[in-house]
This record gives structure tokens, sequence and C-alpha cells, in this order.
């Protein structure tokens, strides 16, 4: 079937739920834009601070975004093009939107608390505490994945035959590796990181101190972005992925405990240029393919191949494939910075359900390029390889298929495109990570007053929990590679949603407002994550993964214990619990 058919029919099916589906959802939750927000009354200059919508949607939508959904959708594309795509129009409208709009909201209106917060008016100290520990886990598990694959990805190399160039007729720099001429793709990434990153604190100075207009602000990351391409091309940057992680993971440590301003929301706002810009590359591609007659190639379905590399479709392909359709991360974003930040209540709507749609749009150009535009025996060679001595890669999956599509639709070079795709990754690996370590950061400082009646002053200090959040994720992610890391932090991370849509439905519950739209989702969420636990959990056992076999055992246990909650709470017709 043509590309465009598919492109379309997610397009106008985006459109109608942002028209009609997110103004009945905010009906019900009782939007008012008269109502203050707790940015503009508890205003601090560090985690409360009333910022421009288009800042604020920069920062939302780079910080949910990240690697998820152009990570999910190219491991989850084995099983097959159209359930990776159902899954992604489907549940980001149903699952994904509602529950990052409903978070946003409920999260705001609960005074920018986080949605552990939440989960502790609507189901008393021990759903608060379920939050904690879900939350803790998974953000361990996140940033151990993206760690894992930015590290590979950074040394990424590839043969100069397979992109239609031969040595000396590119920019790419080259080595010889085992006789084959190979690109070094990831160094021109790694120089635009350090870039971005250095450049960041001037950024933020310049918005938020001497307050330059948007127009000056949007040219200035621009230039940023052009000219860490530019560096990275003439100056690629050689590390080993050890080092690299040993990198990322003193930086995140650093960001997690800066203001917002210094670090987090410029790095944001610039990074958000290249997956704006990477998104309107892809969609012109794809238009311009589609016009010239391309189908997508990649098998329809594929279900054999699929099952033996990941379990069976159902519950695998729905973890899997996480942040393109639903998300729990994201409720830990709009609870821990983008609630604190909202100037207007009905920006939450705007930011909320509509940056869901931007990012299943997203994943759905995601799988097109790779449908249309990746040959079927690379991908496999790249994402699955059957050589036990490979890691698999799928950023360069992604970035090879990125090259192949600007070039058919638009002309440009395949070492050029595929440069650009591995930048529009890489980016948001590392705005993931920092946003995420500075998440778990209040999260194991929320942890410590539940276990310590008095907790020790170290244990108070951002500092030091910071520093744990980023050991947690280094032991991890240099321990396990990323293909069997992605499974249990798709799950824990499924299993979060779960959570907060059914701490949404409770509160909804409490206030006598209609819940159905968030309780049913949470119902399948709960349903398709048990299940996967105990796929995975025979996995683990086979395998003699202990670490990951005690984490999907307490996942489990913690995912009963919200079942039992929720039960007692529905059947309990919306009483609202005592919390100490």
């Amino acid at each position: 079937m043509n590309v465009l058919v598919y492109l379309f029919v997610a397009v106008i099916a985006y459109l109608l739920a942002s028209r009609f589906y997110a103004r009945f959802i905010a009906k019900t939750l009782g939007e008012d834009t008269d109502n203050p927000t707790p940015a503009c009354t508890m205003n601090d200059g560090r985690d409360y601070v009333p910022t421009k919508r288009y800042v604020l949607f920069a920062h939302h939508f780079s910080a949910i975004a990240g690697a998820g959904p152009i990570l999910g959708p190219t491991v989850a594309i084995l099983y097959g093009f159209v359930p990776a795509w159902l899954w992604v129009v489907l549940g980001g409208i149903f699952m994904g939107a509602v529950h990052d709009f409903t978070a946003l909201f409920v999260c705001m209106r609960e005074g920018g608390k986080s949605m552990a917060e939440v989960a502790r008016k609507t189901m008393g100290n021990a759903g608060f505490n379920l939050f904690i520990l879900f939350t803790i886990l998974m953000i361990i598990l996140v940033t151990s994945s993206f760690l894992s694959a930015t590290s590979i990805s950074l040394t990424s190399l590839w043969p100069l035959a397979k992109i239609g160039v031969q040595e000396g007729e590119t920019f790419l720099k080259s080595v010889t590796v085992d006789g084959v001429v190979m690109g070094r793709i990831g160094g021109i990434a790694s120089m635009s990181v350090i870039v971005i990153t250095l450049s960041s604190p001037v950024l933020g100075w310049l918005i938020y101190k001497k307050g330059i207009n948007t127009i000056a602000a949007y040219v200035l990351a621009a230039i940023v972005c052009v000219a860490s391409v530019l560096l990275g091309i003439e100056y690629p940057v050689s590390l080993t992925p050890t080092v690299w992680m040993i990198i990322i993971s003193i930086y995140v440590l650093i960001a997690a405990g800066v203001p917002v301003w210094v670090i987090l929301q410029p790095r944001d706002f610039i990074n958000v240029q290249i997956l704006y810009g990477g998104i309107i590359l892809m969609v012109l591609s794809i238009f311009s393919i589609g016009f010239s007659g391309v189908t997508v190639t990649m098998p329809s379905f594929n279900l054999d191949e699929g099952v033996r590399s990941l379990g069976f479709i159902w519950p695998m392909m729905f973890i899997t494939i996480a942040c393109g359709a639903i998300s729990g991360f994201h409720s830990l974003v709009a609870g821990g910075t983008t609630g604190k930040q909202l100037a207007n209540e009905c920006d939450a709507r705007k930011i909320g359900f509509n940056g869901m749609l931007l990012e299943s749009a997203l994943a759905v150009c995601v799988l097109l390029a790779l449908g249309a535009a990746m040959n079927f025996v690379d991908y496999k060679s790249i994402v699955w390889p059957t050589d036990p001595g490979v890691k698999s890669n799928p950023i360069l999956g992604f970035s090879l298929a990125a090259g192949h599509l600007f070039n058919r639709g638009l002309g440009i070079p395949v070492a050029l495109g595929t440069v650009f795709g591995i930048l529009l990754v890489e980016g948001f690996v590392v705005t993931t990570l920092d946003a995420a370590v500075r998440l778990n950061r209040y999260l194991f400082e929320e942890l410590w007053s539940i276990v310590f009646k008095n907790p020790p002053k170290i244990f108070k200090h951002y500092w030091f929990n910071a520093a744990l959040s980023v050991a947690f994720m280094w032991v991890l992610a240099y321990s396990n590679a990323f293909s069997t890391l992605w499974p249990i932090f798709g799950t824990a991370n499924q299993l979060l949603a779960a959570l907060g849509l059914f701490a949404i439905s409770s509160w909804l519950l409490i206030k006598g407002k209609k819940y159905f739209f968030a309780l049913l989702p949470g119902i399948f969420m709960m349903i398709t994550t048990m299940a996967s636990l105990v796929i995975l959990g025979l996995k683990y056992v086979k395998d003699a993964n202990y670490i990951l076999l005690a984490t999907d055992v307490l996942l489990m246990v913690l995912s009963i214990g919200v079942v039992v909650l929720v039960g007692k709470k529905f059947m309990g017709k919306g009483a609202e619990p005592k919390a100490a």
C-alpha cells in the first residue's frame, strides 16, 4: 500500500482526536482558563516558573519524546508493519494522549505535585509508596537502556559502499575494519552532542536573564545546531562505548542538580529544533516518495520472526512500542517539571494531549521510513544481529532508514541524511537522561522519607540522590545489552502508565466526574504488562539473569498491590482515603 495512505489516515485521526476527544476530556476535567496555575502562585524562580507555551511545549515534547518513539517502533517493526502502525495510531489517541493530558492536568490542579502525590491523595499512603517504587525502578531501567543504546550508537560505523560512495567521495571520515572501508557516522553526532551541551547555559542565560525575543532564540538555537554538525564533520570524536557511558553519566549528574534554566530547558529548546526539522524532513520525504508511487516494502506481517525474537505479539509488541503509543514516563515529566511551569490552565491540553499526538505522529514517520526505505536484510543485521559478537544498534538502523528516505524523497546524500538521522536520536537520548535523573533525584528524596522517620542529612541532599540514580543507571547499562534491557523497561514503563491512569480515575471518581476514558486504558495496560512480566520472568530464569529476574518479580508484586488498591477504591465508591 502507498505510504501516503498510512500517513493520511493517521494524521486525520490525530486531527479529529485533538478537535473533539481532547475537548470532551477537558470539559469533563473542568478546564478553566481563569484558574491561576501553581507556576503563577508559587513562582520560586527554580522549579515553579511560568513559561511561554512555545518554550514549554519544546521542553515537554523533547523530554517525553526522546528516543522512545524511534527506538520502540524500530525494534518492534520486526512483527510486521501493520500491527506496529495500528498500535501506534490507536494507542496514541485513546491511551497515550489521554494519559498525558489527564496526568498533566491533575498534577497542575494538585498544586504542581508529582503523580506519586496524586496517588497518595486518591489511594492513600500505600498508593504513594507503590508509585514511588514503580517510578524509581522504571527510571533506572529507561536511563540504563538509553545509556546503553547511545554509547553504542555514538561509535557507529557503516560500510561506505552500502551508502553508495567510495572513500574520498564523501564528507565522512573513514576507517578500515577487516578490509572494509567504514564511515564514522557516530563521531559527527558525538561532537554535535558536545557542542549543544556546552552552548545550552549561554542560551539559557540569554532567554531567562536577558529576555531575548522568540525569533532571536530560535535563530540562535538553529545556529548552534548547524555549527555543531559542521564541527562534527570536520572533527568527529572517536571514543569507546565505555568511555561514553562514563562521560554521559557525569554530565547527567551535573544537569540533575543545577536550575532548570541553566541546562535542562535551553538544551531541550536547541534539541527540539533538530526534532522538528527531522519530522518536517520525514514528512516531506514521505510525501515525495508517496506521490512517486512508493509503497511499504517491509513485510506487513512477520509474526514468526517477531515471536522468535521478542515473544508473542500480545503482550510483547504492546510493551516494546511504549513511548509512541503510551508511556508512564510522561506522567513523571508532567508532575516533575511541566506541571510546575504552565502559565495558563488551557496549556495543559495543548501541551499534554497534542504533544503526545505529535510524538505518535513521529512514531508513524519512523515506521514509514523503515517500511519504505530500509532494506529488510540490512535492518535485521543491524537491529537483530545473529552474530553473538555484534550488539544490536537500533539507532543506527533508524538513521540509515532516514538517510535512504531523505535521499529518495529529497535528493539529500545518504551519508548526510544518515548523520541527521543519528543526530535526531542522540540529542534526545541525552535530553531524556538528564530529565529522568533529575526526576529520580526527587523520588529518592521521597523514598527516604518513607523508609526513615528522620532520614540522615546526606539522604536529603540532591547531589547524593542524583549520584545514586546515576550509579544504578551505569551498572545496569554496563552489565546488560540494549536488547536485553528494553523489554523490561517497556514493561515497567507501561505498568507506571497503568498506575497513573488508575490514580487519575480515582481522582475523577472522588470529584464525581466521568472516568471511563482513563480507567479502561489503565485496565488494558495492567493486564498486558502483567502478562509480559510472566514471559520475561521465564526468560530470565532460563538465561540465569538474576538481577533482571529480581526486578521482574518485584514489579509483579507491586502490580498485584496496585490491582488490590484499585479494586478496593472502586468498590468503596470513591471515598477519599486518609493520608498521613
